[in-house]
């Protein structure tokens, strides 16, 4: 997600929500009146992941970790409460507050409107949004609150290395929980190749490139040549997806209003729980912000990643993922709002 020059998002960020859902009707329209794509789609997969898809999710999660400096860890434990925080927020709430919250709303409170079968894929779904807290694109909503760039770049990274050892097994224990079979296996497969893999390439090609050609190089020129291509690997990912999705949204419009309404509720939670435990443990805004900001955004690019590959692409679990890519940035514009407005209470 890129700025202007102000500081701001740029224009095609700022509306990042309107692409979206204009994908989605592109997608939905080519589903219904060009049904050949996604079936010839569909002959491009290997062990339930679509070659194409994965393709286009490597275009998005690669410029994110070329952001990513390592070798700035050490310097975090000198102020190791932020880190806290976000550890525990994102790794010991947000997953099981996500389960409860969304099991409650799609089984309990939804119940006489999806049927029983398709209210497990959506909880599956927002299990693996709530196991995938943000990771890049909380630069962006550092900047927007005056954050501190290195401490973030700590927190994220931090993040990152947990996200690498954690979020398998508490992914297979919350489906397990939601009587969802899991192959464990494809489970790990999807983290290696959409988690581990993109890492390291980001971090070899960010070692390679500054040691060839310096770090100015490397952050005004390497960098800017990616400008928009997480967004744009996002939009081809979401037309083919709703490509398979059409008749499911087609039927059932109303779906993704109730898969949402756990979603909404889940960030503002978690960003009142961390914001809040930061302001009482007496943080500078410019740490706490940012770091709310994590565990209140997620990691959608892998949660849409590892929901069509254990599901498939036409499943009611990649179909809530995605519906948490189409309520994410003007939530977190609102939440950028309300940490600005606070900025007096730190």
């Amino acid at each position: 997600m890129s700025e202007n020059k102000n500081g701001g998002l740029d224009f095609f960020s700022r509306y990042l929500t309107v692409w979206v859902a204009a994908c989605i009707v592109i997608g939905v329209l080519v589903g219904q009146f060009i049904p050949a794509a996604p079936e010839f789609l569909s002959k491009f997969e290997y062990a339930k992941v679509s070659i194409p898809v994965a393709i286009l999710i490597w275009l998005m999660i690669y410029p994110m970790m070329l952001k990513i400096d390592f070798s700035s860890i050490v310097e975090a434990t000198k102020k190791p409460k932020g880190l806290i925080i976000t550890s525990v927020t994102n790794w010991l709430i947000k997953p099981f507050t996500m389960y409860l919250i969304a099991a409650f709303f799609l089984k309990v409170v939804f119940k006489s409107l999806i049927p029983v079968d398709l209210a497990s894929e959506y909880l599956a779904g927002a299990i693996l949004l709530g196991a995938a807290p943000c990771t890049a694109m909380v630069f962006v909503w550092s900047h927007l609150t005056d954050g501190d760039p290195a401490y973030t770049l700590v927190q994220v990274a931090v993040n990152d290395l947990i996200l690498l050892v954690a979020f398998t097994p508490i992914v297979a224990f919350l489906l397990g929980v939601s009587d969802v079979v899991v192959p464990y296996d494809t489970l790990f497969l999807s983290v290696i190749l959409f988690v581990v893999i993109p890492l390291l390439a980001g971090y070899l090609s960010r070692k390679y490139i500054i040691k060839s050609k310096g770090l100015d190089y490397f952050e005004n020129v390497f960098l800017k040549k990616f400008d928009n291509v997480t967004i744009i690997g996002l939009l081809l990912t979401l037309v083919i997806i709703f490509s398979f999705q059409g008749e499911v949204i087609i039927n059932n419009p109303l779906h993704i209003i109730l898969i949402a309404i756990p979603l909404i509720i889940q960030t503002f939670l978690i960003f009142g729980i961390a914001y809040g435990w930061a302001k009482a443990w007496k943080l500078p805004h410019n740490i706490a912000a940012p770091g709310s900001m994590i565990g209140a955004s997620n990691f959608f690019e892998l949660a849409v990643a590892v929901a069509i590959s254990l599901f498939g692409l036409q499943s009611g679990a990649a179909l809530a993922t995605v519906v948490g890519v189409l309520v994410e940035v003007p939530l977190m514009l609102t939440l950028v709002k309300i940490a600005n407005k606070t900025r007096h209470w730190f």
